[in-house]
C-alpha cells in the first residue's frame, strides 16, 4: 500500500519537529506500512457500524506486537474501539471516522468523567490506557455526529423541573477521544469534529504534544453543551502547539478533582508543565480555564497565540467547595481580534457547589502575569475572590498596547498588583483604576 508524500512525513518526524518533541514526546519508531481496516472487513459507506471490524485490526496488530492501524479515505461509522500498547493509528486525508449515534455502540463503563470516576458512563469513541508512545496521527477527521446528541440534551435539560438541574452527564454521550494513564503520546494533525461530549480528554498523562490539531463545532450551532476542544485532566507535561479551537465551550481546560477533600485525591494529582504555543483561538468560552473542577495547577504558559473570538483568554473558576492552587500562570505575546472578548476572569464559581458538610476551604492564586498583549478586546475583566477563602497575590501585567471597550480591572482582596508599561487606548495605565 502507497502513502502520499504527507502520509510519509508523519511516519518519520522531520529534522525540525525534533527539538520540540524532545520536551514532551520521545519519538517510537512506526512501521514503514500501515495496516488498514479495510482488510479487516470495514465498510466506507458512512452507514455500516464498523466497531468488530476496527476492533479486529487494533488486536491483529497487538497480537503481533504493534504497528500502525489506517483509516482510509471514506466514512467509517464506529462504536467504542479500545487502542492498546502499541498500536497507532493513522486517518488518512479524506478519512472520517465517525461516532455512531446508537449508544448501544457506547457500552457502559467505568471512566473518568468531570472530575471523578462513574462506575458507568459512556466511553469515547477512541479509548487508550497504559498506552505510552501512543501515536494518532493525518489529515483525517474524527467525526461526533453530535447535532442529533446535543438537541436531545437541550430538550431533555430545558424538560427538567428545577431549570438547569439537568447534569451534564445526565444524558449518555460519546467524547471522541479518552487518552490514560499513557506517557510520550502525539497527536498530530487530526481534525476533532462535531463531538457528542468533550473532544481530546487528557488524563493522567505525561509528556504529551498536541500539534497542528482542529477542534471544531458548526458556526450555525449556538451552544454544543461540553463541547471542549482539550481536558488536560491530572497530567503532565503537556504541549499544545499550532492548533485551532472553534467550539462553544472550553477550548482548552484545566481539570483535577474537587470537593473538600480533593487535595487528598490521589487520583488527581497537579496539572503543571502545561505550555500553549502558536494557537488559534476563533470560537468558545474560554481560550483557558481552569476548572470546572480543578484543584492544584501550576507552570502554564500560553504564549504566541492569538484569539479572535469573542471568549475570555484566562478564566480561573474558584469553586467555594474545593481548595484550590492555582500557580505561575503566565500569558505571553498574545494577540487579541475582537469587540466583545475579555481579557481575564478570576472569580467565583458555584455550578453544582457541595460542601459536603464541611467547613469552606482555604484557597490561592499566585503569581498570574499577562504580558505582551496587543490588538482590540471588549474588557480587561474581574479578579476578586471567594470571600474569606481565597488568596490573590501576585497579579502582573506588563507591555500592553491593547484598545478596551471597557478599560477597567475589577479587582477586589488582591494583593502584589503591578503595572508596567501597560498601555491602553493610548494612555499608559500605572493601577488598576483607568486614568
Amino acid at each position: 500500500m502507497s502513502l502520499d508524500p504527507f502520509d510519509r512525513r508523519t511516519f518519520a518526524l522531520s529534522a525540525l519537529a525534533l527539538p520540540l518533541l524532545a520536551r514532551s514526546v520521545t519519538a517510537v519508531a512506526a512501521p514503514a506500512e500501515p495496516v488498514s481496516i479495510l482488510n479487516f472487513g470495514a465498510r466506507p459507506d458512512g452507514l455500516t457500524v464498523n466497531t468488530r471490524a476496527i476492533q479486529a485490526a487494533i488486536d491483529s496488530l497487538s497480537a503481533r506486537g504493534g504497528g500502525t492501524m489506517l483509516v482510509p479515505a471514506g466514512v467509517f461509522v464506529s462504536g467504542a474501539l479500545f487502542l492498546k500498547p502499541g498500536v497507532n493509528l493513522h486517518l488518512a486525508e479524506g478519512a472520517v471516522l465517525r461516532c455512531s449515534t446508537q449508544m448501544s455502540n457506547f457500552p457502559l463503563r467505568r471512566t473518568r468523567i468531570e472530575g471523578h470516576f462513574e462506575e458507568r458512563f459512556t466511553p469515547a469513541l477512541l479509548n487508550a490506557d497504559g498506552c505510552d508512545g501512543l501515536r494518532i496521527t493525518g489529515r483525517g477527521v474524527l467525526d461526533g455526529a453530535g447535532r442529533t446528541v446535543w438537541d436531545l440534551f437541550w430538550k431533555l435539560r430545558n424538560a427538567a423541573p428545577v431549570p438547569g438541574e439537568f447534569p451534564n452527564i445526565g444524558l449518555p454521550r460519546a467524547r471522541l477521544a479518552l487518552i490514560e494513564n499513557s506517557k510520550n503520546v502525539l497527536v498530530d494533525g487530526v481534525t476533532f469534529k462535531d463531538s457528542q461530549f468533550w473532544n481530546l480528554h487528557l488524563y493522567k498523562c505525561e509528556h504529551v504534544l498536541v500539534r497542528g490539531a482542529r477542534f471544531e463545532v458548526p458556526d450555525d450551532y449556538a451552544q454544543a453543551p461540553s463541547s471542549d476542544g482539550i481536558d488536560v485532566d491530572s497530567c503532565r507535561e503537556v504541549t499544545v502547539d499550532g492548533c485551532y479551537f472553534s467550539v462553544t465551550d472550553d477550548c482548552i481546560a484545566a481539570k483535577g478533582s474537587k470537593g473538600p477533600g480533593a487535595l487528598e485525591d490521589r487520583d488527581s494529582p497537579p496539572v503543571e508543565g502545561l505550555r500553549v504555543r502558536n494557537c488559534h483561538f476563533r470560537r468558545g468560552h474560554h481560550a483557558l480555564a481552569c476548572g470546572s473542577e480543578a484543584t492544584v495547577v501550576r507552570d502554564v504558559i500560553v504564549e504566541n497565540c492569538r484569539v479572535t473570538g469573542r471568549m475570555v483568554l484566562a478564566r480561573l473558576k474558584l469553586r467555594a467547595d474545593t481548595p484550590q492552587r492555582y500557580e505561575d500562570i503566565r500569558f505571553r505575546n498574545i494577540r487579541l481580534d475582537d469587540r466583545a472578548g475579555t481579557v481575564m476572569a478570576v472569580e467565583p464559581w458555584s455550578q453544582y457547589t457541595d460542601f459536603k458538610g464541611m467547613a469552606p476551604p482555604k484557597s490561592s492564586v499566585r503569581g498570574l502575569e499577562f504580558s505582551g498583549l496587543t490588538g482590540r478586546f471588549g474588557a480587561l475583566g474581574t479578579v476578586r475572590p471567594n470571600p474569606g477563602q481565597t488568596e490573590i497575590r501576585g497579579l502582573t501585567l506588563r507591555n500592553f498596547d491593547l484598545q478596551l471597550a471597557d478599560a477597567q480591572l475589577r479587582t477586589t482582596g488582591v494583593e502584589d498588583i503591578v503595572f508596567d508599561h501597560v498601555m491602553i487606548n493610548g494612555k499608559v495605565r500605572r493601577s488598576d483604576f483607568p486614568a
